[in-house]
């Protein structure tokens, strides 16, 4: 029989075993749980995945209304093949560049072919929808950027240099540059580490297009043929406008990643910046022409959506007007510029995309406010200076790699059809097709494979 001493000891020790276990328990109770899927959050990132895929044939809309009849084909392929290439590019390497852990530069090859990229959050940053939407979500940016860069080189380009060219970009500038601004495994990259802010892609997608856009127009020389070389069809640029406006809402308030209001704040000023930048572009028009145009109102609308791009998720609705107003004057004087330096940037993509995203990556320091996004910043010249360098790094890396890429290309495939095939036009010399079929013949889609042109 067991004494008192022997009862109180195994009392005690049981106590005190309970104590123990209670408080493990406690403190795996009070840890953070893991990251869980959010309904909502995955169908909005879902959303705006098929938004922000629908910019890329609004962009082909919206360049092809503004080429010749004779070049619409090739104008339209040139957007729809880069949602091709770009897509099995990014499953096999070019997702893991940019977002997979590396450098402060570029990222490495542990998520090549997708493996690891699940259906569960990323563990590594704070989401709570599924690692492979994250993926799908930034796939969509990945595939517009080079495609912008088609417009500068429209109605000359080799359509099979074109191809190869946007995969070597894709890969050498892009997903550099992506996981410089966004890369989310490991280490920050380059410019995020540096305070740079770049909320949905005005380094990352405007400026380096724009700029690469200028350095192929200028490796490319003018258009041998310059006759009639108005807009075919306005009202298809004007449907495309609409599409890259109504697109461009998961492109700005999907970057919050969450159905939040962030989200909200960013969908708001998007719409604000792009009304105000047409009708900012439409009044200067009307000053300068004594008419605005159905071109200008388009080519303000995108101007403002490039520009409140950068700074969407850190400013609000007064320094989205302030935004709009102000972008669609610069680059209208940016175009005007053209003439005078003598580079055919045949739709302007240099004066919108490179011009505008420049602005606003650089206006966002002087407007932002940790008030709308603690993640962000306070505007100040310190921000501005920021800013200033990543919109530097941007510039300087994608002008120096573009000119290395299409100065290769340009001495080995050629950059250039010949003016022969230039004065027929691309859709016959390239595609063999017409998009409207031969003038008077009443037939559409004309195909002249096995025939002479």
């Amino acid at each position: 029989m067991a004494t008192r001493y022997q009862r109180t000891l195994a009392t005690t020790m049981l106590a005190s075993l309970l104590m123990a276990v209670g408080v493990t328990a406690f403190a795996q109770g009070s840890a953070p749980p893991p990251a869980k899927i959010d309904t909502g959050d995955t169908a909005w990132m879902l959303t705006s995945s098929a938004l922000v895929l629908l910019m890329t044939p609004g962009l082909a809309f919206f360049y092809g209304g503004m080429v010749r009849a004779k070049n619409i084909l090739n104008m339209l392929m040139k957007s729809f093949v880069a949602m091709s290439v770009v897509t099995v590019l990014w499953v096999l390497v070019g997702y893991s560049l940019a977002f997979s852990s590396g450098n402060a530069f570029i990222g490495g090859f542990s998520w090549a072919g997708l493996r690891g990229v699940g259906l569960e959050p990323q563990a590594t940053y704070a989401a709570t929808f599924p690692h492979q939407l994250h993926m799908a979500y930034q796939l969509m940016f990945a595939i517009i950027t080079p495609a912008l860069i088609s417009g500068a080189i429209a109605e000359r380009m080799k359509f099979s240099t074109y191809v190869v060219f946007i995969t070597i970009w894709s890969l050498v500038v892009y997903a550099p540059l992506a996981h410089m601004v966004w890369g989310l495994e490991g280490t920050k990259g380059f410019l995020a580490e540096k305070g740079a802010l770049d909320f949905a892609g005005g380094t990352v997608v405007h400026i380096s297009s724009g700029m690469s856009a200028l350095v192929m127009a200028i490796l490319l020389g003018k258009r041998k043929d310059t006759s009639n070389a108005q807009p075919h069809n306005l009202p298809m640029t004007l449907i495309g406008t609409g599409l890259l406006w109504f697109g461009w809402f998961g492109f700005n308030a999907g970057s919050a990643s969450a159905a939040n209001g962030l989200a909200t704040s960013a969908f708001v000023v998007t719409h604000i910046a792009a009304a105000t930048a047409a009708l900012s572009w439409a009044i200067v028009e009307w000053v300068v022409y004594k008419k605005p145009t159905a071109l200008g109102f388009a080519s303000g609308a995108v101007a403002g959506l490039v520009a409140i791009t950068p700074a969407s998720g850190f400013v609000g609705p007064i320094a989205a007007l302030i935004i709009g107003a102000l972008v669609s004057p610069i680059c209208f004087t940016a175009i005007k510029m053209k003439s005078k330096f003598g580079y055919d940037d045949t739709l302007d993509v240099f004066g919108v995309h490179g011009v505008g995203g420049t602005f606003g990556a650089l206006i966002t320091g002087l407007l932002c406010s940790k008030l709308l996004n603690s993640a962000g910043a306070d505007a100040s010249f310190d921000q501005f200076k920021t800013q200033a360098l990543g919109v530097g790094v941007a510039i300087g890396y994608s002008v120096v790699m573009t000119f290395i890429i299409g100065s290769i290309l340009k001495v080995t495939m050629g950059l250039r059809v010949s003016e022969e095939d230039e004065i027929v036009g691309l859709d016959l010399s390239e595609h063999g097709e017409t998009g409207y079929g031969e003038p008077g013949s009443g037939e559409e889609g004309h195909s002249v494979f096995g025939t002479e042109h």
